[in-house]
């Protein structure tokens, strides 16, 4: 089963994937509402980890790949599939945005490793890119300088975001 499988068998039964990204949200609003001005205790800060873990990894993945389809395959945005490339950075945004409302997420354990995880695909999204758009032609138009300028620029954020990711 290819990755397009996968989006395709999704996209054609989408009814754990709608439980799974709707679940999740509700599930933060219901922590918050439990424990009120709690957010910041201990059981509630593993669990709002684990949501936090659950919903930004398929999150951050689906930013990703609309990334790359937009940019590197040149599709229209259009041709965007709802359940996998919206559903989830919605339900992510939402999911954040419910339980910043209880407590602050700098305080919730691991969201710095999630930080890094952002960091590290961006900047691996801004290499694909780059390396997309240099062709000869763009070498000679392009002061070498700046190609070198840009290409550390890029290596300084994938070390920080690694950092970030694996920092005990």
């Amino acid at each position: 089963m290819t990755l397009k499988d996968f989006f395709e068998h999704c996209a054609a039964n989408p009814t754990y994937l709608l439980a799974y990204f709707i679940l999740i949200p509700f599930t933060a609003l219901l922590a918050g509402w439990l424990g009120k001005d709690e957010g910041q205790e201990k059981p509630w800060q593993y669990l709002y980890s684990a949501l936090i873990y659950l919903v930004a990894i398929p999150g951050v993945f689906a930013v990703a790949l609309t990334i790359y389809t937009l940019i590197i395959e040149k599709r229209p945005i259009l041709n965007m599939d709802v359940y996998s490339q919206i559903l989830p950075v919605i339900s992510m945004i939402a999911t954040l945005l419910i339980i910043s409302r209880n407590a602050e997420i700098k305080y919730i354990p691991g969201f710095d490793k999630i930080s890094g995880l952002v960091i590290s695909l961006s900047a691996a999204m801004g290499i694909i890119w780059f390396m997309d758009k240099v062709h000869i032609f763009a070498i000679t138009i392009m002061p070498f300088s700046s190609l070198i300028i840009m290409f550390i620029v890029i290596l300084i954020a994938i070390r920080i975001g690694w950092v970030k990711m694996f920092a005990k």
